[in-house]
This record gives C-alpha cells, sequence and structure tokens, in this order.
C-alpha cells in the first residue's frame, strides 16, 4: 500500500483507545456489573469474581494518579531515552500503563500517587503503509 493509500484519519494505537467521529478520544474499558471490577480490553468473564458475560463497555476517566513507574535509560534502536513508564490507576477504576511525558525523568521530581491526566497524540513515526496513529500519554495534571 501506498502513502496515498493509507488511511485518511490517524488509527487507534491499541485496541482500547476509542476514535469517535464527533468528540475526543477516550480510553475503554468494561466494568462488571455484578462486582464494579474494570478491566482494559473485552472479556466474557470477570477476573474478580467470576460472573459470566456481566461486562459492559464503558468510557475510562482521563484522571488518576500514579501508581509506579520505571525511567528506561536503554532501548530499542530509534527509541529515545530516558522515558518513563508509568502505571495509572484511573477515577472511577481501571489501570492502564502508559508513557509518563512532561516532566523530567528525574526520580526526585516525580511522585508515586501524584495526579496525572491522559493526552492524545499522533505517533511519532509512520507504519510501513504510510498510516498515522493516535496513541496517548500521562501528564502531570494541571493545577
Amino acid at each position: 500500500m501506498s502513502e496515498a493509500q493509507a488511511a485518511a484519519k490517524p488509527l487507534p494505537v491499541v485496541s482500547f483507545l476509542k476514535i469517535p467521529e464527533q468528540g475526543q478520544p477516550y480510553l475503554e474499558g468494561h466494568r462488571c456489573k455484578a462486582c464494579k471490577a474494570v478491566f482494559l480490553g473485552a472479556r466474557d468473564v470477570c477476573a474478580s469474581c467470576g460472573a459470566r458475560k456481566q461486562l459492559e463497555a464503558v468510557k475510562l476517566s482521563d484522571k488518576g494518579e500514579l501508581y509506579v513507574y520505571s525511567i528506561t535509560y536503554r532501548s530499542f534502536p530509534g527509541i529515545e531515552t530516558p522515558y518513563i513508564s508509568a502505571v495509572v490507576d484511573l477515577q472511577g477504576g481501571g489501570t492502564v500503563k502508559g508513557n509518563l511525558i512532561g516532566i523530567d525523568p528525574d526520580p526526585k521530581k516525580i511522585k508515586m500517587g501524584m495526579p496525572v491526566e491522559t493526552v492524545y497524540k499522533i505517533a511519532p513515526r509512520k507504519d510501513r503503509e504510510g498510516n498515522e496513529y493516535l496513541t496517548y500519554y500521562f501528564q502531570p495534571a494541571k493545577a
């Protein structure tokens, strides 16, 4: 496929990133109707309580708290380092892994439990067919 045949709109980088025709992108989770646990990805059985076919799609919050992070200094060729890999607990449920941006990769500046927000950006590279991808990051929440 040539660049002229590439998708006109950016594609979601992961299946749980939704790009509606109208409105803003968002992360989608699934909430168990029985126990209210929230997960990423579609499933038939709740991993928390074992209920079957009780999961419904929900829009996840764009706000959360930093649960844990790791500063990566070495990576694959072409990946800029250092970067901050983070796990974030979202308000209302859901735990998501992503990169933390907008803050120096310095442990003295990064605090566990710090408020963060989700931001959506076009990924820095296109695929071989010339498609652009929309991805998500976390950044310190604006006061």
